[in-house]
């Protein structure tokens, strides 16, 4: 039996550095000094729904008509971002992102009382300045989970048309969301997904071109206000 013994922990013996080595290499980390740098640069590239909450005031046009507005789907638009995040702890970090937001929202506007019904689609190209606080967890090998909340002024620089709706130029918005460090050998890849929501009335009611269009104009005073909300789908490279 001895000899036995000896003869198994003698065949063993060459696996064992072999099989510690595997283990070793499991837990080696990607850039593992990444995350010391004061501060980091990147860019993002990402999909973008918008949408529309509707605040309605049950005006009654001379017509008798009570206009409804819904937007009943949503239409995929396209975001591209610049990144400058600071470091001020071992959780916390400051971002920030400048970019641009591409996308467009197809409107529906009912006659709740005659059946008839009228769309727009409203294009919008927004020049967006989101300022994020960003709280991470603590690093598990190459992945390393996080939350973000922060504020994002946009700016809609596409041309307004007259039409039965007109957007403001600006908007104000809160954007809470949460995403993935993946520490790759060469950059980390960080997808995102980010929740926005409008503060201001997204509807310009100064319509003095409407006065001779009682249809467009009608439909125009009948919503009380109206606020954007947006859902963005982002990967960072860093």
């Amino acid at each position: 039996m001895a000899a036995l013994a000896v003869a198994a922990l003698a065949a063993l013996i060459p696996w064992a550095p072999g099989a510690h080595a595997e283990r070793l290499n499991d837990k080696v980390l990607n850039r593992p000094y990444s995350d010391n740098r004061r501060w980091h640069l990147g860019f993002s590239v990402g999909l973008n729904t918008m949408d529309f909450s509707f605040h309605h005031n049950g005006f009654v046009t001379e017509q008798g008509q009570t206009w409804f507005m819904e937007q009943p789907s949503f239409s995929p638009g396209f975001c591209v971002n610049g990144l400058f995040s600071v470091r001020l702890n071992n959780y916390f970090s400051v971002r920030v992102t400048p970019g641009m937001y591409f996308g467009n929202r197809v409107v529906r506007f009912l006659d709740t009382t005659g059946g008839q019904e009228e769309k727009q689609d409203i294009k919008s190209a927004y020049l967006v300045l989101p300022v994020d606080l960003k709280f991470s967890s603590q690093r598990m090998h190459n992945i390393r989970p996080y939350m973000v909340a922060g504020v994002m002024p946009a700016f809609d620089v596409m041309k307004k048309k007259t039409d039965f709706l007109r957007t403001n130029s600006t908007d104000f918005m809160l954007s809470v969301g949460f995403g993935c460090d993946l520490y790759l050998p060469y950059f980390k890849l960080i997808p995102e997904l980010k929740f926005c929501f409008g503060l201001s009335d997204a509807l310009n009611h100064d319509r003095p071109d409407l006065v001779d269009d009682p249809l467009r104009a009608g439909v125009s005073s009948s919503v009380k206000k109206a606020t954007t909300k947006m859902v963005v789908l982002s990967f960072y490279f860093e």
